[in-house]
């Protein structure tokens, strides 16, 4: 695990796009050509320990599956932003519902679509398979690849730096 260059104490709140973030870049298609997206367990594990720490998880993506919305609803993430053509204004959304400030939130992204958000969120992250442009903006690279991990890697950082990183609600789900 790397080390995030921000004081991660200020952190309340996550953004994660999904396609490159939270799944893999390759994503097999149905009979019906709908994507079909895979997600890694541990990142999972970490956004429900969050969003019981009393941080604010969202979710802005382009695409649309209701398996997406049911797999982030699950874990207990309420701010889910599907079919996003414009993700700054889901992000603003996002901020003026959980009344955080920029400082105060993570975002992960991994593309162009993400490049504009990720110029105004307090600490901008990028997955290791991301976009040169998105490296480029990102004050932290994760040495996961998309899907494999980034979730987990941010979420646990930010968890230690605050110190509940193994409290009670650490041994369930």
């Amino acid at each position: 695990m790397g080390s995030i260059n921000y004081d991660l104490t200020k952190i309340k709140g996550f953004v994660f796009d999904v396609d490159g973030v939270l799944s893999s870049v390759v994503i097999p298609l149905d009979s019906n050509g709908d994507p079909m997206r895979t997600v890694n367990i541990k990142d999972g594990y970490a956004m429900q320990l969050a969003v019981k720490k009393g941080f604010h998880i969202g979710i802005i993506t382009g695409g649309y599956t209701e398996a997406v919305r049911t797999r982030f609803a699950r874990l207990g993430i309420t701010h889910i932003y599907m079919r996003s053509a414009v993700k700054i204004t889901d992000f603003c959304d996002f901020l003026a519902k959980t009344g955080l400030s920029d400082e105060e939130v993570v975002y992960v992204g991994d593309d162009i679509p993400d490049y504009e958000v990720m110029s105004v969120a307090g600490l901008p992250i990028a997955p290791a398979d991301a976009a040169p442009e998105i490296k480029q903006i990102a004050k932290y690279i994760s040495h996961h690849k998309g899907g494999e991990g980034v979730g987990r890697d941010v979420i646990e950082q930010t968890l230690k730096a605050q110190g509940v990183w193994m409290c009670d609600e650490a041994f369930g789900w």
